[in-house]
């Protein structure tokens, strides 16, 4: 394929091959030429003379015109492109100019030789000389002379008539290529115009690439850079790939080592696996022995309990403290246990002087000795932990579903709240049993669940006032409001009690006990009394239900451990004068003396088997039934004061004690499901 020319080079060609043919058109015969009359008309022209003369004259203007006609042709040939530069040319319309062009692209018609002008009438030469003018009378020479020369005209007629026709072809051929070039111009226009079009949008869009290649560069600048730095950083990731695959090869020199060893370790771990399996099979026969056991220490623990008696009296006698007086030396006495001073003495021996049975001599009166025997009597100078130790397995046994019921019983200011509460001031050493025996309670409970048993708690704190319930645990608007809170069976058919509107709060830890026993003991109702400056007005009945499950053997068991802070017992003076507020506290004695003979009540029917016993006699002992029943275990707390002033009171508290412990009742019966 021949390569495509640019529309601008084909224009410049095709301009300078036709530029020749411009000159060309002086052939073009002139319009009114007397060079086209025929013979006929040359004849008649013969006739007048001014006919003839007229008919040279025309002759010698066609032949100047040709003459003229042949330099003008002869002129683009020696002269070149640099003579045709030399001529000013006019810038006109594209269509002239391409007829131009048209008119140069003609082949130039070879000129005739003309004669001169005056030769066409001329005799011919005689012997080199000039013929002479025929006579008149000479009409047939004369008529010789015009056929020659109308012989002369006619041929040189001819020749015309054929430069004519040649001209006219050659007319028609200008026209034609004239019209084509014209409709080539046109093209051209269109297609100069579509170019410059073209060359504005590439002017564009070399603008346009002019600033992408500016934007290019920044670019590739900051490229280059980034190029640096990642180069850098190919440099150090080399350098530690290096270090990586000197970590790598000892690594797989210890992979070596290490699947050597898993070898040899796999092998031990089958061997293992042999011995977990045997290990386990004799961990489920002895899991299988440990709970025959557990259910053994149970019934061992329970019958020992049973053996020390389902209903217990310990005897403790508070410290005598700053301020007061001293009892005098043999007041109080703890004789020895059977087994000599090693053993936990169990005796106690109070001694009074009688003034009734003074004589007259004026000698001292008879001391009279009061000895009292109890499971357990605690000196003045017996502590906290030992005083709990001794009734931990007692506290055990509420674990294992046997209902467990402990009364701190005494007059006023004995150290009833202590035994129960502890001291102020958050000592440790001074803690009560009710800490101790949830501290103890939870210890056992977690150790138990290695064995599949798990243990919930749930405490509630009530006081009975006047035969007036209240829940010291309330708080906000219900603070000290009693009428409340009703004793009522946790539903129908159901043995469980309930405290109706008291708070039952679920407690898994000691801090929230202590929570507890501190917001009791703003709320408990105290008031000053003869015998102590600050004594407690009310039966304060502590109860935490246990509920135990060992989902695996499908075993249940649930009991109640209830903690008894008991009022003050004294004995009312029928002398003394009553003022507003002696008659108050006169009230509060009445109700705590009548809730304490109910109690005793209760033991006594309890212990006589009686059919009937009266539960709701009292507040105290309706709330405290299902724990003072033949399948619950009871302890009670007598605690006395030292002193020798208050010895009647104290007489009174151990003899209604003795009572109790003399009582005996049945077997208890863990509640199990």
């Amino acid at each position: 394929m021949e390569p495509q020319r640019s529309p601008l080079l084909e224009v410049k060609g095709n301009t300078e091959l036709k530029r020749p043919l411009i000159k060309a058109s002086s052939r073009l015969p002139l319009p009114g030429s007397r060079l086209k009359r025929g013979p006929d008309q040359m004849e008649d022209a013969l006739e007048p003379e001014k006919k003839r003369t007229r008919g040279l004259g025309a002759a010698t203007k066609i032949a100047t015109s040709r003459s003229r006609a042949s330099v003008l042709t002869t002129v683009p040939h020696t002269q070149g492109p640099t003579a045709s530069q030399k001529v000013p040319r006019k810038i006109g319309p594209p269509c002239s100019t391409a007829i131009a062009t048209g008119v140069k692209n003609q082949k130039p018609v070879p000129a005739v030789p003309a004669q001169k002008s005056g030769t066409l009438a001329a005799p011919p030469m005689v012997g080199g000389k000039k013929p002479s003018k025929r006579p008149a009378w000479d009409l047939k020479g004369q008529l010789c002379d015009l056929n020659a020369d109308l012989k002369r005209y006619r041929e040189r007629t001819q020749t015309l008539d054929q430069e004519n026709q040649q001209l006219q072809d050659q007319l028609r051929e200008a026209q034609q290529q004239a019209k084509a070039l014209g409709t080539e111009c046109r093209t051209l226009e269109g297609e100069l115009a579509r170019v410059r079009a073209q060359a504005e949008q590439g002017q564009q869009e070399l603008e346009n690439l002019s600033a992408h290649v500016l934007d290019l560069e920044e670019r590739l600048g900051t490229q280059e850079s980034l190029v640096q730095e990642l180069q850098k950083e190919q440099l150090e990731l080399q350098e530690e790939r290096r270090g990586l695959a000197t970590q790598l090869e000892e690594q797989e020199k210890r992979l070596q080592v290490s699947e050597a060893a898993l070898s040899s370790s796999q092998a031990e771990v089958a061997s293992l696996q042999q011995e977990v399996e045997a290990q386990a099979a004799l961990l489920s026969e002895r899991g299988e022995r440990l709970h025959g056991l557990e259910m053994e220490r149970r019934r061992l623990h329970n019958q020992l309990q049973e053996l020390k008696g389902n209903i217990r009296v310990f005897c403790r006698v508070r410290p005598v403290l700053p301020g007061e007086s001293t009892p005098p030396p043999g007041f109080l006495l703890f004789p020895p246990g059977p087994g000599g001073p090693s053993d936990p003495p169990t005796h106690l021996s109070l001694s009074r002087s009688d003034e009734r049975r003074g004589t007259l001599s004026g000698a001292p009166a008879p001391t009279t000795r009061h000895d009292f025997s109890f499971d357990r009597v605690f000196p003045p100078g017996s502590g906290q932990d030992e005083v709990f130790e001794e009734i931990a397995m007692l506290v055990q046994s509420a674990l294992d579903g046997y209902p467990v019921c402990i009364f701190a019983y005494g007059q006023t200011g004995s150290g009833k709240t202590f035994t129960m509460e502890g001291g102020p001031g958050g000592d440790p050493q001074l803690e009560g049993l009710i800490p101790r025996a949830l501290r103890h309670l939870f210890s056992i409970a977690q150790e138990m669940g290695g064995q599949g048993w798990t243990y919930s708690f749930v405490a509630s704190y009530v006081e009975i006032y006047n035969e007036t319930v209240r829940d010291l645990l309330a708080t906000g608007t219900r603070k000290g409001q009693g009428g409340e809170c009703e004793i009522r069976r946790a539903g129908p058919g159901s043995e469980e009690l309930t405290v109706t509107n008291a708070r039952y709060v679920p407690v898994s830890c000691e801090k929230e006990v202590e929570a507890l026993l501190h917001l009791a003991r703003q709320n408990r109702a105290v008031a000053r009394t003869a015998q102590n400056e600050r004594s407690s007005r009310s039966h304060s009945v502590f109860q935490l239900q246990i509920s135990g499950e060992h989902a695996a053997r499908g075993l249940q068991c649930g009991a109640p451990l209830s903690l008894v802070d008991l009022a003050g017992s004294e004995r009312l003076d029928p002398g003394l004068a009553l003022g507003p507020g002696e008659r108050e506290r006169l009230r509060e004695t009445q109700a705590i003396n009548s809730s304490l003979s109910t109690l005793g009540l209760v033991i006594m029917a309890l212990s006589n088997k009686e059919s009937h016993v009266p539960y709701r006699n009292s507040k105290l002992t309706y709330l405290l039934q299902n724990s003072l029943g033949g399948s619950a275990k009871m302890l009670m707390f007598v605690n006395i004061s030292p002193l020798e002033e208050n010895i009647s009171e104290s007489l009174n508290s151990l003899r209604f004690a003795s009572k109790v412990n003399q009582c005996i009742i049945g077997t208890a019966q863990a509640n199990k499901k």
